[in-house]
Parts: structure tokens; C-alpha cells; sequence
């Protein structure tokens, strides 16, 4: 197996939300880079970094892509934005 390295890039923002939000635009602009992978994103509280919250479902769909919509999102999942 390859050995695989994960940079962690701090990015402060005022609560969860911002935080979620903030990392969502991230993961997508970044997402045009194959060496990225947006679905498995998350957030934490600079105290606590082990208690991670992610920021999209990412579930399994057909085709072998993922849901792009937020981790907490109502309804089916989808590959594309929900406005």
C-alpha cells in the first residue's frame, strides 16, 4: 500500500455553522484537484480537534459518486446544490 499524507491547513471561523460553511467552500473550490477529497471534510473546535464534525453526507449513490449536499441535509441525496 502507498503511504498517504493529509495536510492540515487551520482556518479559524466563529461557531460551527460559519465553520461548516466556510469549509464547503473550500472543499468545492479545492475539488477540482484529484488529489482532494471534498466528502471527507470536517470541522472541530481548535480545543478539541478529535471530535470532528462533517460537513457533508457524503453517502454512496449509484455510479459510484457521492452526495454533495451538508452532512445534516433533509430529504434524498443529490449531486448537485440544493439552493
Amino acid at each position: 500500500m502507498t503511504e498517504r499524507w493529509v495536510i492540515h491547513l487551520p482556518v479559524t471561523a466563529a461557531d460551527l455553522p460559519a465553520a461548516q460553511r466556510l469549509a464547503r467552500v473550500v472543499a468545492r473550490w479545492t475539488g477540482v484537484l484529484p488529489q482532494v477529497e471534498p466528502g471527507g471534510t470536517t470541522v472541530s473546535t481548535e480545543d478539541d480537534q478529535n471530535l470532528r464534525h462533517w460537513v457533508f453526507c457524503d453517502a454512496p449513490m449509484p455510479g459510484g459518486r457521492r452526495c454533495l449536499l451538508r452532512a445534516d441535509h433533509d430529504g434524498q441525496c443529490s449531486r448537485r446544490l440544493r439552493r
